[in-house]
């Protein structure tokens, strides 16, 4: 089948032998006017992307910024496995004479820098890639060679939304390139709503065209065969739900006596035991399969010992898990602007700062948050050995203890709630007075 596809492909292209002129020849979509994305159309400048609430993530005076504006490259939380998720909108892309593809490739490598060391899934939007803005085969080629093991080891996945014939094609072309191994980790998605399985979809600044295309195809669909929604309707809580539960909620099913939940108490008491002189204690993501378990387990109100499980990569995912499913983050929304904007606050004043912000949280809320800051606090002391300083806590658990109403909120803000979280884990001394 893939030769018979290559044979009528070369066919149709007039016979020439070279697959970067059969790439050139390809036509992507029939219209080839040039739709603008969302608000961010190239026509705008940094103070309007400003206004409407975008982001280039960069100040203007950055050497990528130039890139970073048009959001090609997103960093989106984690999936629903622990690992960090990097987002690739082809969409984003514009066309080919206004974007230097080489600095496009060397700022993908800057940001995938600050997360290769951990494991990490990559997820690609197609849609939208056509014949103007679409790179040249020898850039996909020279950028497959670019990233070296240093990359491809730890990447779990890439998934490929909304895949071509185009893209299915041009991977039939990489085969010879491709390691078996880097292989099995790439996986088409058809539909958004089979991204839930992988990362939850409000994550994501999933831009508007993919909604719409996706909207397309799905109504093209028989009724029978139609996926179903991305958000499934909320339902009330199990009687013995432990993820997805407010903590207030929790504070009566199985906390402690300072409201400390049980998968809290559960994990963190394992890796204090067992954890603390892992090297890449967080970055690691953990059997699919034991994670799925482990949750149904505590939602069903079974007992889980980690002891018998003796995994520690699974104890970390399941702690993560826990913090990013919160109905609200531990952090709360009401102090969302305040830690965004806490790099205004002077440095000898930020300790007392913090102090008062966390005094206005709920008392569950309070005593979770001092229990995991004191115990990463453990963890960082031991960082020579396993290798997670308060900045490197920072980039894994800032995330999770705080996010916005708005996924683009959060994008835009991962930085900001980031360097807080470190200021935290630096100043907890201070900050937590006992």
């Amino acid at each position: 089948m893939s030769s018979d596809l290559l044979v009528d492909l070369h066919d149709d292209l007039g016979g020439d032998d070279s697959p970067s002129a059969a790439l050139d020849q390809l036509k992507l979509v029939q219209d080839k006017q040039w739709p603008p994305d969302d608000p961010f159309s190239l026509s705008k400048s940094a103070s309007d992307i400003k206004s409407l609430g975008g982001t280039s993530h960069l100040p203007w005076d950055d050497p990528f910024y130039d890139i970073a504006r048009h959001q090609i490259v997103e960093v989106a939380g984690d999936d629903n496995f622990g690992r960090k998720v990097i987002v690739f909108n082809a969409c984003r892309m514009p066309p080919q004479h206004q974007l230097d593809h080489h600095k496009l490739l060397m700022y993908l490598k800057q940001t995938l820098d600050k997360y290769v060391e951990s494991d990490y899934t990559l997820i690609y939007f197609h849609h939208g890639l056509t014949s103007e803005n679409k790179p040249s085969l020898s850039w996909l080629r020279d950028a497959y060679r670019e990233f070296d093991r240093k990359y491809k080891k730890n990447i779990k996945a890439l998934y490929i939304v909304h895949p071509t014939m185009l893209i299915r094609t041009i991977l039939i072309l990489f085969k010879p390139l491709i390691s078996f191994k880097f292989g099995r980790k790439l996986n088409y998605i058809n539909y958004l709503s089979e991204l839930e399985e992988i990362v939850k979809c409000d994550q994501l600044v999933i831009p508007n065209r993919v909604r719409e295309y996706d909207d397309k195809i799905c109504l093209s669909l028989k009724p029978s065969v139609v996926p179903g929604p991305i958000s499934p309707p909320h339902s009330p809580p199990l009687p013995f739900q432990q993820f997805g539960v407010p903590l207030s909620v929790l504070r009566h099913r199985a906390a402690d006596s300072e409201g400390i939940p049980l998968v809290m108490r559960d994990t963190i008491g394992f890796l204090q035991e067992n954890g603390l002189k892992t090297e890449g204690i967080f970055r690691r993501s953990a059997n699919v399969s034991l994670v799925k378990d482990v949750k149904l387990k505590y939602n069903s109100g079974e007992e889980v010992s980690f002891s018998q499980l003796d995994d520690v990569h699974l104890a970390a995912v399941i702690l993560k898990m826990f913090l990013r499913e919160l109905p609200e983050p531990l952090l709360t929304y009401q102090l969302y602007n305040d830690i965004v904007n806490f790099h205004n606050v002077d440095t000898e004043s930020q300790a007392e700062r913090i102090r008062n912000m966390l005094m206005s949280l709920p008392e569950e809320n309070y005593a979770s948050l001092r229990f995991l800051i004191q115990f990463l606090a453990q963890v960082s002391a031991e960082s020579e050995v396993n290798k997670m300083t308060n900045a490197n806590l920072a980039v894994v658990f800032g995330p999770n203890l705080l996010w916005g109403q708005d996924a683009s909120m959060t994008l835009s803000a991962i930085g900001p709630i980031n360097n807080f979280t470190r200021i935290l884990l630096d100043l907890h001394q201070k900050v937590f007075i006992q």
